[in-house]
């Protein structure tokens, strides 16, 4: 399917410079641009690409001023990102979608499943679950008793969701996370460790997203809660009892130790770590690999290093490391 410049720039409401009749069928980047495909510049340290790139569309800025000339066709718009974002959810949602149930599948008799929905082969169901209406279970997926998943979810294959836990509305759960596993809880006595039984679950908010091989440990009591919007990056581990705040973010590896309270708006970079039984602020970045203890954080600040500093502190810091 084919769409044209001014097709395009109408959707988005952005402006066409160029050839407004230019047309695509794909996407691709800017430093690999092809005829026929649309690509976007959003970051300024790309923009020498955009002088040679051959692909036909470059989504951009509306404040963006070439400094040489520019062969590809230009749609301004507020912001490129985010366009383009719109972009692919359409194609996205244009995709043929799954439906029915798989004759492998195993649903308990007890359990609900709304309309409209889909379970794959070998997907298990279990008992008194409650699935909601649209939602996507994908082969091998498990469900466990009791629990409960809300309208337009997807459970990607090998998804595992133990007894009891509550998953939102239009959540996405990448293959091989886990929600609801044990927190790692132990009382040490003598020589050995006896085990705490981690007795609550977990609750997801709606509009959350889960990366593949993600865990999210059940509470020892009560319920280790992810609120609404937030979007968790691939081998990310959430322990017993933490809270993470509305629409905060965590790229891959992030550790999050038991009973910690993240705030909302957060932003976490490659392997962070968190300590159990602190409260992060509201809008609080840490930069790849930042450690912190909890003392001396407030609201929007950005620390970096481990232990973690303000910016500047580990700016200054960072001129004497030999």
């Amino acid at each position: 399917m084919e769409f044209s410049a001014q097709q395009i720039a109408s959707f988005l409401n952005g402006t066409v410079s160029g050839d407004p009749e230019v047309k695509v069928n794909n996407f691709s980047k800017i430093e690999a641009g092809r005829p026929g495909t649309l690509t976007f510049l959003a970051n300024p340290k790309y923009e020498h690409y955009i002088y040679t790139t051959e692909a036909s569309i470059v989504l951009v800025n509306n404040d963006f001023t070439p400094t040489a000339p520019v062969t590809a066709t230009l749609i301004l718009v507020p912001n490129a990102y985010a366009a383009l974002a719109m972009l692919l959810n359409m194609v996205e949602q244009s995709k043929v979608k799954k439906t029915g149930i798989d004759s492998s599948a195993f649903i308990s008799e007890s359990a609900t499943l709304g309309s409209d929905c889909y379970v794959g082969n070998f997907a298990f169901v279990g008992e008194k679950a409650v699935i909601g209406n649209n939602c996507k279970i994908y082969p091998y997926a498990y469900v466990g008793d009791g629990v409960t998943i809300g309208d337009n979810t997807i459970i990607y294959p090998h998804v595992t969701i133990y007894e009891g836990c509550v998953i939102g509305k239009s959540c996405i759960l990448h293959a091989g996370s886990v929600i609801g596993s044990d927190g790692f809880g132990f009382a040490p006595e003598g020589e050995k460790y006896n085990k705490i039984p981690q007795l609550g679950n977990v609750v997801l908010e709606d509009d959350v997203e889960i990366g593949a091989n993600t865990t999210i440990d059940r509470a020892v009591m009560d319920s280790t809660i992810i609120r609404r919007g937030v979007k968790l990056d691939n081998l990310v581990q959430i322990a017993h009892n933490v809270e993470v705040g509305e629409n905060t973010v965590m790229a891959a590896q992030v550790g999050i130790a038991g009973s910690a309270k993240i705030g909302s708006h957060c932003m976490f970079g490659g392997q962070v770590g968190i300590a159990g039984h602190i409260s992060i602020p509201d809008k609080v970045n840490f930069g790849a690999q930042a450690g912190t203890l909890g003392t001396g954080i407030k609201e929007g600040e950005t620390f970096l290093g481990s232990p973690a500093l303000p910016v500047k502190d580990y700016m200054r810091s960072a001129i004497i490391y030999p």
